[in-house]
């Protein structure tokens, strides 16, 4: 998998500082900063302590199985177009070398979504699926709130076993960040259309 991640910090430089601190205990194997230089801190091949606690599809050490791409951002603003460019041709070279599929491309806040919301609601996830980078959902309908057909769903596309609303939240994160309130006939076109992708191809 690739799992993406925002730094939460002020400036690449801290937050190049605290990944590289071995008492920090938190690493990644690559860092973009906003001008879209990167940095390679752990080899490919190799572990990083990025992902933490968390399951993706079933599986609990996502740190062996994946690649951690750190994007220097606070959280609160846009991810800039040149980090934009060059994550994207980072990515196009580790799923080609790991034969990595769309769909094993993952925010933080997916796998995690009781500890993390990185990278954000910021993030453009449509941006990357586009480019064949993440998945895209097919077009579904929508459909009066069924909190019980929600959780099956997202559960069956691969979110972890949590409560509902942060379920919700994972979900509306990723493809539906400016989502609130309580479960509405949106989200039960997300969960249909994560039910027809389960169906085709996971």
């Amino acid at each position: 998998m690739i799992v993406l991640h925002y730094t939460g910090m002020e400036n690449a430089e801290a937050a190049l500082e605290r990944l590289c601190d071995p008492e920090v205990e938190v690493s990644a194997h690559y860092m973009i900063a906003e001008d879209g230089r990167i940095w390679q801190m752990v080899d490919e091949a190799a572990r990083a302590w990025h992902a933490g606690a968390g399951e993706w599809r079933g599986i609990t050490d996502v740190n062996s199985r994946s690649i951690g791409i750190e994007l220097v951002n606070r959280g609160d603003h846009p991810f800039a177009e040149p980090q934009m460019a060059a994550l994207e041709a980072l990515m196009r070279g580790i799923m080609a070398r790991w034969a990595i599929a769309p769909e094993d491309v993952i925010g933080h806040s997916d796998m995690a979504p009781a500890r993390k919301c990185d990278p954000g609601p910021r993030f453009d996830w449509a941006r990357l699926a586009r480019e064949g980078l993440a998945l895209a959902l097919p077009e579904a309908a929508r459909s009066e709130p069924d909190a019980e057909a929600f959780r099956s769903a997202a559960r069956g596309f691969g979110f972890p076993d949590v409560a509902d609303d942060l379920l919700l939240q994972a979900v509306r994160l990723r493809f539906r960040p400016w989502g609130r309130g309580d479960l509405a006939p949106e989200d039960m076109r997300l969960a249909a259309a994560m039910a027809q992708v389960c169906s085709s191809s996971l």
